[in-house]
């Protein structure tokens, strides 16, 4: 892509993006994840009525008397998008791709920390990591996140969550606000989901086709596994073919739904026949309700 044409999208993607930015999800964003950590300060002498678990034992044993570790809440935030750009996610029988999801919603969250003077990173993987953008604040960051989104090109078709994840614990030691953008399409990510989701708040944003829960009935198809690039022709008028493929989708959407909720993760199902704006709304709405 010629770097004018790509200006011109990035451009574009801020416009249709703003208005979401600034009625639907700003005010949300602020409240649900500004304030949820804390940071040491410094130590004072303590006072009568202080919280006994908070006293510093070593500064305590240095001066011979007792002192308290004071917190200040965390004014600054840093939010990591964690997108996949594996095969799979160059698939969609709608209007727009997987990918096509996954760089608006990434440009929504990035713009949304940029209004919110936060940081905002940038980590595309398939079954390696293909890029990495360290966070920093500011419009130009975020802009260039979305050129990085705009023009990446994956060099591998194949996709693995657990590398992505291994590799934001190395870089990010701070506790991020993190957006992980995947169909979920993978296995054996089950430790690093945990590990990360102590380390970090951790979301899902899984992104779905409707075509994945149900095949039509359309006859003979040749169908191509995006990622291994195995075909296969399936006779989809067959209506035990189209009963298993349905069961196989139902089984595998139940599973990483049961690693989410064991793993005491977040999780917004995105589908890609249905407009975005409600069910991320309605996940702002959730958390800000259990804080």
């Amino acid at each position: 892509m010629e770097t004018k044409e790509l200006l011109k999208k990035v451009r574009q993607l801020e416009i249709r993006t703003r208005g979401l930015v600034n009625q639907v999800f700003s005010g949300e964003y602020h409240s649900v994840f500004k304030g949820r950590g804390m940071e040491f300060s410094e130590v004072r002498e303590y006072q009568f009525g202080d919280d006994m678990r908070m006293i510093d034992w070593n500064v305590t044993a240095r001066f011979n008397h007792p002192f308290v570790k004071i917190f200040e809440e965390e004014r600054e935030l840093t939010v990591m998008l964690v997108v996949d750009m594996s095969g799979s996610q160059f698939f969609g029988s709608q209007s727009a791709l997987k990918r096509d999801a996954a760089l608006e919603l990434s440009a929504i969250l990035a713009f949304s920390a940029m209004k919110n003077n936060d940081k905002v990173g940038l980590i595309l993987f398939t079954d390696r990591i293909e890029k990495f953008v360290p966070p920093r604040k500011g419009r130009g960051h975020a802009l260039r996140i979305v050129r990085e989104l705009l023009s990446f090109e994956p060099a591998r078709p194949a996709t693995s969550i657990k590398t992505a994840l291994e590799y934001l614990n190395h870089v990010q030691k701070k506790r991020s606000i993190v957006f992980v953008l995947s169909d979920f399409m993978d296995s054996k990510y089950e430790a690093a989901l945990r590990i990360a989701g102590k380390r970090h708040d951790l979301i899902g944003v899984v992104l779905q086709d409707p075509r994945e829960n149900e095949l039509p009935n359309v006859g003979l198809i040749h169908l191509r596994d995006a990622e291994s690039g195995a075909r296969r022709l399936v006779d989809t008028s067959d209506t035990q073919v189209r009963y298993l493929y349905k069961q196989i989708g139902e089984r595998t959407r139940e599973a990483r739904k049961s690693l989410f909720v064991k793993s005491r993760l977040d999780d917004v199902l995105i589908r890609l026949d249905q407009p975005y704006i409600k069910p991320l709304a309605d996940f702002f709405k959730l958390r800000e309700r259990r804080r």
